[in-house]
C-alpha cells in the first residue's frame, strides 16, 4: 500500500525532528510533545504513526541499523564476509563502536524506556551473535559467547558516555581499550 503524500511528509518531519532533538538534547529531555511541536504536527499524529516515543526512536535508528547490518552480512570484507578472522573481528568492533558513538543518545533513550532493550531486542541479539561468531573464528578455544557479551557490554551507550564524560576518556582511548580487550579475549 502506498503512503499518502501528507502522511509521508509528516513521517519524515517527525523522524527529522526526533533526530535533531536527540542530537541536541539529553535523551531524558526529549518527549513526544517536543518532537510533535518541532515537526509541526500534533502529538496524536505521532502516537498514531509510531505508537510511543520508543517507536519513534526505533524508526530513526532503523535505516542506520539496516545499513550496518547489510555491510556486515553482505558488504566488502573484512567487515563483510571473508577476510582474515582477527582483522574481521577488529573491524567489526570498530563498526559497532562507531555506531554507538554516532547514535548513543538514541540508544540511551531505548535503554531508558525499556531496561531489557540492550540485550533482549533482535538487533542486539544479532550484534552479539555476530560478535560471538567472529571471536570464535579468531580463537576457536575461547568462550566466545561469554566474551561477546563482555565486549558488547563495554559498547553500551551509557558505559561509553560515562567513560567519556565522567572519566574524561577520549574516543581514541576507548577504541584502543576495546581492541586490547578483543585482542586478549580472542587470541
Amino acid at each position: 500500500m502506498t503512503e499518502r503524500a501528507d502522511a509521508a511528509r509528516n513521517r519524515t518531519a517527525v523522524l527529522d525532528a526526533a533526530d535533531a532533538l536527540y542530537r541536541r538534547d539529553d535523551a531524558g529531555r526529549v518527549t513526544l510533545a517536543r518532537i510533535a511541536e518541532a515537526a509541526g504536527v500534533g502529538k496524536a499524529t505521532v502516537l498514531r504513526r509510531f505508537g510511543s516515543l520508543e517507536g519513534v526512536v526505533e524508526a530513526v535508528l532503523a535505516p542506520r541499523v539496516a545499513a550496518l547490518r547489510d555491510a556486515v552480512t553482505g558488504g566488502d570484507s573484512p567487515l563483510g564476509p571473508g577476510g582474515p578472522a582477527g582483522e574481521a573481528l577488529h573491524v567489526y568492533v570498530d563498526a559497532l563502536f562507531d555506531f554507538v558513538l554516532a547514535n548513543r543518545t538514541l540508544i540511551r533513550a531505548l535503554e531508558h524506556s525499556r531496561p531489557d532493550a540492550y540485550y533482549a531486542n533482535p538487533v542486539s541479539r544479532f550484534w552479539v551473535e555476530e560478535l560471538t561468531r567472529r571471536i570464535s573464528a579468531a580463537d576457536p578455544a575461547a568462550d566466545a559467547g561469554y566474551l561477546a557479551h563482555v565486549v558488547f557490554t563495554a559498547l553500551r551507550a551509557d558505559v561509553v558516555d560515562y567513560l567519556r564524560t565522567d572519566q574524561r576518556m577520549g574516543t581514541g582511548r576507548l577504541r584502543a581499550g576495546l581492541h586490547s580487550l578483543v585482542g586478549r579475549t580472542a587470541g
